[in-house]
């Protein structure tokens, strides 16, 4: 458990870092400016994000059961469905289905991030590379990603031109654009693509009443990770499913204006294995894309934190807007909210997943300027359940 004193001193560093700061206030700032143009532009976001609160009510009060429809549906899609109570359930599970010596290749997945997937299979031998542009940079430099839709965000085009040059050996211009990183690292990754035993994703929202995991991208690796290999594996939070494929794909489309990038260049809908009927219209599955499909649900603390206040915080679509609405976060990023997620969102998150004693700390530094609160989608009150916590763990030192 990190110390206040540890945190301020973690804070501090990043305040001192000016290239740190100077990636974040650009970023920032353009978010800022975007999410509103998106909402004026397509209005029809803001109903969309109305019914997917509602949804997401729903969804939490009835998980058992939608869990149990989903098991139901999975049988029916093909879908291998494991139902993992810790972070080291999943890993062991997903260990077991890869083995040793595979080539692993990943989309951005928080919760990969949260049970930590990646170092645990290369631990035991397997070579695994991130395939979203910012998640890679996160791997390169041996860091956590810096806000839940763009983990390289505190990066500016030097720093992220050096570290491909120095880690991967790619030829960078002395004076880099962001499309010079781009296609070199595009070049790098679709070898890793082609020859990839595993490909590993996350998940935007799970349909229960098919199964059918809903992701939503922009540069197009994804289709990659969940195609090109012969088995694919997805990793996600309990609290992502909803009632139906409808309500999964409208929240996918709702994180993704929120996000602040919309339209999403591509949603993809994964109901089981790839399929063909076109001999005699008999099905075989394992057409062009994977022969076999994991689901691997987690709940690490999940389940227990809906006897809580921290039950609001499992409707979060992570969308990552509180954090661009943040002042400590402008400033920090997700060097404060914890050693996975951060800003807002992330105190919460690191009370679900680690508990009070883990975010207690953090929520010292929240201004309680209720901003996230404002800003985000599915209505959670982000501060309240910050102040929450802070209650929680003030309570304890007294007692102590």
């Amino acid at each position: 458990m990190a110390s206040i004193e540890e945190i301020i001193r973690r804070v501090y560093k990043a305040l001192e870092d000016e290239e740190f700061q100077e990636a974040l206030w650009k970023a920032s700032l353009g978010s800022e400016v975007r999410v509103p143009r998106i909402l004026q532009n397509y209005e029809y976001i803001r109903e969309l994000a109305r019914e997917v609160t509602e949804a997401r009510k729903k969804s939490i009060d009835r998980l058992d059961e939608l869990i149990e429809e989903l098991k139901d549906s999975a049988r029916k899609t093909g879908v291998k469905l494991f139902l993992a109570d810790t972070a080291e359930d999943a890993r062991e599970y997903i260990g077991g289905i890869i083995g040793k010596g595979k080539l692993v290749v990943l989309s951005k997945s928080m919760v990969a991030e949260e049970i930590g997937l990646r170092e645990y299979l290369e631990e035991k031998g397997n070579e695994v590379w991130e395939t979203d542009l910012g998640q890679l940079l996160i791997q390169l430099e041996g860091s956590k990603p810096m806000h839940t839709i763009a983990p390289a965000v505190h990066m500016t085009v030097e720093r992220a031109a050096r570290l491909v040059r120095e880690k991967l050996g790619l030829e960078i211009p002395d004076n880099p654009r962001p499309e010079d990183i781009v296609a070199e690292v595009r070049r790098f990754l679709r070898e890793k693509f082609t020859n990839a035993d595993y490909g590993i994703s996350g998940a935007n929202a799970i349909a229960a009443d098919t199964a059918a995991v809903v992701l939503v991208e922009n540069e197009g690796n994804i289709r990659l990770v969940t195609g090109l290999p012969p088995s694919h594996i997805i990793v996600a939070g309990m609290e992502k499913i909803v009632e139906t494929l409808e309500l999964a794909v409208k929240q996918a489309m709702v994180q993704a204006a929120y996000a602040s990038i919309y339209p999403p260049t591509y949603i993809n809908i994964i109901a089981g294995p790839s399929s063909t009927a076109d001999i005699e219209h008999t099905r075989v599955y394992g057409a062009h894309g994977p022969r076999e499909v994991h689901l691997v649900l987690v709940d690490n603390g999940r389940m227990k934190a809906r006897e809580t206040p921290l039950r609001d915080q499992l409707r979060c679509i992570r969308c990552g807007r509180c954090q661009w609405e943040c002042p400590v976060w402008r400033h920090t990023a997700n060097i404060w909210g914890g050693p996975t997620y951060g800003g807002p969102m992330g105190i919460n998150w690191t009370g679900i997943t680690l508990g009070v004693e883990e975010a207690g700390p953090l929520t010292l530094l929240c201004l309680q300027c209720r901003r996230c609160d404002v800003v985000c989608p599915v209505e959670i009150p982000i501060s309240r359940i910050i102040h929450w916590l802070r209650r929680q763990y003030m309570d304890r030192l007294l007692l102590s």
